[in-house]
């Protein structure tokens, strides 16, 4: 296990979950340091069978902006971002960001996120707005996530485009705010989660657009569970705040 480096190298983070991620960690880690602006790295990774965890302890050897958090089994991406957010808040960062480990998040775009924060509290990098896109799905599920998409602005009210996005930064103020021990959603709806209560606590929320690529390399973590979660999390969320 790499060691807990225990302190903050830069005042941005951001908080990679992983599993089976080896083809492209190293490609990642590299890529995301050659921006060369002061961000550090946190690799979430539920013991990997492939290897991934290993191969982050030794990237996290060579380079001290990276950090590698072992968790012992496959816990879930939600709770991945919670104890990743966590570790975040016990040090010195002032905007934390959260990416995808398979290139479907453009690395270079983590430059627009943190400077787009800058005007806000917190920014997302958005699928749906003008300028913005999808590569590489297929129709299907396009129509999926665009009516997902759809249906969470309805029911909830929140004014966000890209409700289901993962690509973001928040402030830490955000953070510190939310109840994080209180956000037991997963995949799609952990991001609808953590949307809702920023916006219900009044926090400035921009949405910056992006191109996401699907990937390459590896396999999708997507599942019906996914799905049918997130469904279900929208009137969990309003009726709790009716309730």
């Amino acid at each position: 296990m790499a060691p807990d480096k225990g302190f903050a190298m830069n005042r941005n983070l951001v908080v990679v979950p992983t599993y089976n991620e080896m083809e492209n960690i190293a490609r990642l880690v590299q890529k995301v340091l050659s921006l060369d602006k002061g961000i550090d790295l946190l690799i979430v990774d539920d013991n990997s069978p492939d290897g991934t965890g290993r191969e982050s302890d030794r990237l996290a050897a060579g380079h001290p902006e990276v950090n590698v958090m072992h968790r012992p089994a496959k816990m879930g991406m939600g709770r991945a971002y919670v104890d990743g957010f966590k570790w975040a808040l016990a040090r010195d960062y002032e905007y934390i960001c959260e990416m995808d480990a398979d290139f479907s998040h453009d690395p270079e775009d983590l430059l627009r996120l943190l400077e787009g924060v800058r005007d806000c509290d917190l920014c997302i990098g958005s699928r749906y707005v003008e300028r913005a896109g999808v590569v590489n799905w297929p129709a299907w599920r396009n129509l999926l996530s665009r009516s997902a998409n759809l249906y969470v602005r309805v029911i909830t009210g929140m004014p966000v485009s890209d409700g289901t996005a993962g690509f973001k930064c928040y402030r830490r103020t955000v953070l510190e705010s939310v109840d994080l021990d209180n956000v037991r959603s997963e995949g799609y709806a952990f991001q609808i989660e953590m949307h809702y209560k920023a916006w219900k606590k009044g926090f400035r929320i921009r949405e910056i657009p992006i191109i996401f690529t699907e990937r390459r390399r590896g396999r999708s973590k997507m599942s019906k569970r996914i799905i049918f979660e997130a469904f279900f999390a929208v009137w969990r969320l309003v009726l709790k705040r009716s309730g």
